[in-house]
């Protein structure tokens, strides 16, 4: 059976390095502070956005909410991230996704200053990550957390490992690929078009799956000893808790999977808890940055 990988225990971790450096940080007179929007009143919207806001204040953070109503006009929006971005008590912009159809989701996230954009989705940070300027980038949160994971199943240096993400979306499946790079592992991109999918995935000896189907990877995909991380979280029916109730899966067929690899992430308590965590890391690396001081590690 394979080693599960505690997402909530790693994430408690760093967010209990979080609480300890914003203590730091404000004894030197500041204070890192999260902005985060929402626009209409999408209920798994509001749930992310209400446990958002309560981490960032168990943290120390100055935590501040906008919410506005669905009809509010894009240029609206558009004023409220030009407001928060000259706001020095501001060291992080989240505006939470999706946005009413009418407002340009891509034009919103552009409009964020880079050094605030701590979802890691404006251009300038999907490029530094593409060129390997850790440095100074913003990774998105899902990837640079599932990182977290597999640092610890494995070590920092991935040298002479090969990497397989099944999945290539710009959350998730390209910044993953990028990091997995930028630690020297042998990494594919393979997806719903590939040819003969499960043979690619047992070549890895780290399979991250962010599909977005439930339990679409099996269990004799993946190769004796690997480390897996599943991305997935989807709702399926569960009549045997009830008429009308639903359970959570992953992306990857646990039961099977947990028999050959070496380690595996479970759904939910795996890649889901680190999400907010490094959240909650990145806007202190952006508190820290701009008072001038050394950015921390995880």
């Amino acid at each position: 059976m394979a080693d599960i990988i505690d997402g909530k225990a790693v994430a408690e971790d760093v967010v209990g390095r979080v609480k300890a450096l914003a203590g730091e940080v404000a004894a030197k007179g500041v204070q890192p502070g999260l902005a985060v929007v929402i626009v209409g009143e999408d209920p798994a919207s509001q749930v992310y956005v209400a446990s958002k806001s309560k981490k960032a204040k168990e943290c120390g953070f100055h935590s501040v909410q906008h919410t506005l109503p669905e009809e509010t006009g894009e240029a609206e929006l558009l004023a409220l991230i030009g407001k928060l971005n000259a706001d020095p008590k501001i060291h992080g912009i989240l505006v939470q996704l999706p946005l009413p159809k009418h407002i340009d989701s891509g034009k919103v996230i552009q409009t964020i200053a880079p050094e605030k954009d701590v979802d890691g989705f404006h251009f300038v940070n999907v490029g530094k990550l593409g060129t390997g300027e850790l440095e100074t980038a913003f990774v998105p949160c899902t990837p640079a957390g599932s990182m977290l994971l597999i640092e610890r199943a494995r070590g920092k240096d991935l040298s002479g490992l090969t990497a397989v993400v099944v999945g290539r979306s710009n959350i998730v499946g390209k910044p993953m690929a990028n990091l997995l790079l930028a630690a020297n592992a042998t990494v594919t991109i393979a997806h719903s078009r590939t040819k003969d999918l499960p043979a690619v995935a047992r070549t890895a000896d780290i399979l991250v799956a962010a599909v977005g189907r439930p339990e679409m990877i099996k269990g004799d995909w993946v190769k004796p000893g690997a480390t897996v991380i599943d991305v997935g979280i989807n709702r399926i029916p569960a009549p045997d808790k009830g008429e009308g109730k639903a359970r959570l899966v992953g992306d990857v067929d646990f039961a099977g999977a947990s028999e050959k690899a070496g380690a595996i992430t479970p759904v939910p308590g795996g890649v889901g808890p680190m999400t907010i965590a490094m959240l909650m890391a990145n806007t202190l690396v952006s508190a820290f940055l701009a008072a001038g001081l050394k950015r921390p590690t995880f």
